[in-house]
């Protein structure tokens, strides 16, 4: 049994695949491959785009989506082992998880970090717990990566340049600022999917503190030596943007400071000048410019940015829909 919890779990041929069928979906949306099949959407967190193009995806494939959102319409669940259960949590996830397996056919999970303590949130341990006691397909909605968004990103970027080999481009992840710390998801699965691709890839962030968790920095190097291209990090802004063919934004937190976000606060109020505007697209090779969403507008990016031709955020945006249909037709016909 395959789950999809991350792309460095995929082979190449694997996601090309998916990637693939992703663009058939987009051309026709309406399929059979979901026909009498179901998948249950469990949401820890908050959703616009995630819960919509997944209810849709199945809805368009044949298929049927329940949502759960544990402790408003089901049960707290509980995921230690040898937990006393004499606290919030109702239900153990090995019972949920090999429940909700013996009524559907796949199982999604989004739960974010508790940006609390880095050496526990990188344990992913809901998503991982799913896994474990499922007896279907798990699909990563999002926690600590988004290999959904992923997806999504690749097949706009080929999209856009009009091909599937995006080797010599040169891919920027720059950090930008926001007023509260975020997940390094998406900025991990970004890095992640660029360097696969075999792109140059130059992860920008203000200081040494935020760079991502070394497991994402050698998933990086890894991807590098199989596929081509290159990767380094950088805080040198005009550097980083000169020559750029993609611009990817995203805020993120600072590992160091998980739990003591006081103190790096004064770290990252320092570099608002980090937003995406239009002195800094110039300098790239007439770059494109994209972002998971939701954004702050004047905060991330500038409305000029935003609102210009060279963004392709609601490109991607709409291709979560037609990514994970593909990605739910793979594992619903394993």
């Amino acid at each position: 049994m395959k789950h999809f919890l991350n792309t460095q779990d995929w082979s190449r041929a694997e996601l090309d695949a998916v990637l693939a069928q992703a663009a058939a979906f987009k051309r026709s949306k309406a399929g059979d491959q979901l026909k009498g099949k179901s998948i249950a959407l469990v949401f820890f967190n908050p959703s616009l785009r995630t819960r919509t193009s997944f209810e849709l995806g199945a809805f368009q494939l044949g298929g049927h989506a329940v949502v759960l959102q544990p402790g408003k319409d089901a049960w707290p669940i509980e995921f230690g082992v040898g937990t006393v259960m004499d606290g919030e949590a109702e239900e153990h996830i090995a019972e949920v998880a090999r429940v909700l397996s013996r009524y559907v056919d796949l199982v999604a999970v989004r739960a974010f970090p508790k940006f609390q303590d880095w050496s526990v949130d990188r344990e992913d341990t809901v998503l991982r717990a799913f896994a474990k006691y499922s007896t279907v397909p798990v699909i990563n909605l999002e926690t600590i990566t988004h290999p959904c968004q992923e997806l999504a990103h690749a097949l706009a970027l080929q999209e856009h340049f009009g091909t599937r080999d995006l080797r010599g481009k040169k891919f920027v992840l720059t950090w930008t600022y926001h007023p509260k710390p975020l997940n390094t998801a998406v900025a991990n699965s970004a890095l992640t999917i660029a360097t696969r691709l075999g792109m140059d890839v130059t992860l920008l962030c203000p200081t040494p503190e935020y760079a991502l968790d070394e497991r994402y920095l050698g998933w990086a190097r890894d991807n590098v030596a199989e596929s081509g291209g290159s990767f380094r990090m950088s805080h040198d802004i005009t550097e980083a943007y000169t020559g750029a063919d993609v611009v990817y934004a995203k805020s993120w937190g600072a590992i160091p400071y998980f739990g003591r976000w006081e103190q790096e606060k004064p770290i990252r109020d320092a570099h608002k000048h980090f937003i995406v505007d239009e002195a800094k697209m110039a300098l790239t090779n007439n770059g494109v410019f994209s972002h998971c969403l939701p954004l702050r507008r004047n905060v991330k990016a500038t409305d000029a940015v935003m609102d210009s031709p060279a963004c392709i955020a609601i490109e991607e945006a709409e291709n979560r829909l037609h990514v994970q249909k593909a990605v739910m037709a793979a594992l619903a016909n394993k």
